[in-house]
């Protein structure tokens, strides 16, 4: 991402709730890297939600990032430099810890990388989280909604979109698979989503809703008064007692349909990713790719495919232009 120093885990992930009508706002802040979160930001958030999930000023969670877009997924390269360091101590702060608080398991171990997938299938890692949130919640999407912040939308219980956004994950192109590949399939279906795979292509806003995954589809200007009204019809439901039982029906319902389960077998496929070569000139997480950039690695890579199946918006075209 080219910065030296990083944005707090407070300035990036910010909160505010309302008591007088029981919403809380979770905002994402970081506008000039498409709302990415760091290691802290993403720790913060999962932190954030159990908070308002015990919380009883709270009974709807909306989340929103500021700028143009919702988001276009983490701080991917400030992972990378984790593992790649030569101490343990930027890694560590997936958990939390710091140098010496614990030993490590040694490079070249499979438990190295497995560690870290698996981690992502726990609530407190900031990637699922919301599968645990007890209360309501709605993704306000705009823009881009990549990668992480895919997960998010994925995860929530209504998703509100403006007409222009796009959803995806990047790393389809160029790795394979995401953290959150059973429940994009359980919410999209599994033929719409073989397709995102396979192709790379994000899905306008549009046609999610035509395959449900979203819920409600307005102009950019009409965006937050939609999601308010989402948010005040949620919070003047059923008392929270049975917003509760009701969550909790269908978080057996998605374990019925193995969504923990899918979250571990992600996490296995990310511990092989180290086995998975190119074919010929594939984009590939090289280092040559990191240090030149990988969102400018992804533009790139993006002329291989029709303008209307490109992830950058500049580079895409109206739908109607592209027949």
């Amino acid at each position: 991402m080219g910065e030296t120093t990083r944005p707090s885990a407070e300035e990036i992930i910010l909160y505010d709730k309302d008591p007088s009508t029981r919403i809380a706002t979770i905002t994402f802040n970081r506008p000039d890297h498409l709302n990415a979160p760091t290691i802290a930001a993403r720790r913060r958030y999962g932190e954030l939600l159990q908070l308002a999930n015990i919380d009883d000023d709270v009974k709807v969670l909306v989340i929103r990032g500021v700028g143009d877009d919702l988001g276009s997924g983490a701080d991917v390269p400030e992972v990378l430099e984790a593992v790649a360091a030569p101490t343990d101590g930027p890694v560590l702060a997936e958990w939390g810890l710091e140098e010496g608080d614990v030993t490590y398991p040694p490079r070249g171990t499979y438990r190295r990388n497995a560690m870290l997938g698996t981690w992502y299938a726990n609530a407190q890692a900031g990637c699922r989280s919301l599968q645990e949130f007890k209360k309501i919640s709605i993704v306000e999407v705009k823009g881009y909604c990549y990668g992480w912040h895919f997960y998010q939308a994925g995860d929530a219980d209504l998703v509100v979109s403006s007409d222009e956004a796009l959803f995806g994950h990047p790393a389809f192109r160029y790795v394979g698979w995401g953290p959150r590949m059973w429940t994009w399939v359980q919410m999209m279906g599994l033929r719409k989503f073989q397709e995102m795979v396979f192709t790379g292509r994000p899905f306008t806003a549009q046609q999610m809703y035509e395959c449900n995954f979203v819920n409600s589809v307005v102009a950019r200007d009409q965006l937050e008064a939609e999601t308010q009204k989402y948010a005040d019809a949620c919070s003047r439901t059923r008392p929270t007692d049975a917003v509760f039982l009701q969550k909790t029906f269908f978080e057996v319902m998605k374990q019925h349909q193995g969504e923990y389960m899918g979250s571990i077998l992600s996490g296995l496929l990310e511990s092989f990713s180290r086995y998975v070569k190119p074919d010929s000139d594939d984009l590939m997480l090289s280092r040559d790719v990191v240090e030149g950039g990988i969102n400018k690695a992804v533009k790139n890579n993006d002329s291989n495919y029709p303008p209307d199946f490109r992830l950058s918006k500049n580079a895409r075209v109206p739908e109607d232009d592209a027949e």
